[in-house]
């Protein structure tokens, strides 16, 4: 483990190598599982402000889930989720594009300029899953089987987990950590070689 100002880096952020490559896995991440998106509590008021810009990016399903549902859930774990169409179905935000991937409605509106939110923490981050804790949080690398083809990909391009996610890792904890975090990855490369 890595330990950064108030976080616990797992080494495997390092190690493993990922890039999405949505023409095989079809965005598969946001139709699969048991549970929605993790939400942190500071989101469930941007869902609700945002919705109204998001809908018309949403299918009828996810329309109707949110209508019935509201923005967000509470699952049986006692998290804050995005809703779910159904059971084990896809994310209430979830739409098809042409080629049958699943896209994010919150996230087209952001790339469309309407809204200046681009999309939950935990699903920008994916496949890092962040635990908060008092004292720290612990930053793991999640597996999961049909992330297969980003695994495969990333190793094909030499993309280690944390290159891949620059973007939202600076989000969540800044430009200053994120170097710290290159800087450790830098003297880990040369120790392990």
């Amino acid at each position: 483990m890595i330990a950064i100002n108030h976080t616990l880096i797992s080494e495997d952020i390092f190690d493993k190598k990922f890039v999405c490559d949505l023409n095989a896995c079809k965005g598969e991440c946001c139709v699969s599982g048991d549970s929605g998106a993790p939400l942190d509590k500071r989101e469930l008021k941007i869902l609700d402000k945002i919705y109204p810009t998001v809908k018309p990016y949403m299918n009828e399903k996810g329309i109707e889930a949110v209508d019935k549902q509201g923005t967000y859930v509470l699952d049986t774990d006692g998290d804050y989720t995005t809703p779910l169409v159904s059971d084990g179905a896809e994310c209430a935000y979830v739409f098809f594009d042409e080629k049958n991937i699943a896209k994010c409605a919150i996230e087209q509106a952001y790339l469309d300029g309407k809204i200046d939110w681009k999309k939950p923490i935990s699903c920008h981050l994916y496949p890092i899953r962040i635990k908060e804790y008092k004292e720290y949080d612990a930053v793991n690398y999640h597996s999961w089987h049909i992330c297969k083809p980003a695994c495969e990909c990333g190793q094909q391009l030499n993309v280690p987990v944390y290159k891949f996610l620059k973007e939202p890792l600076i989000r969540k904890y800044g430009d200053a950590w994120y170097e710290e975090l290159d800087a450790v990855f830098q003297a880990y490369s040369i120790k392990k070689k």
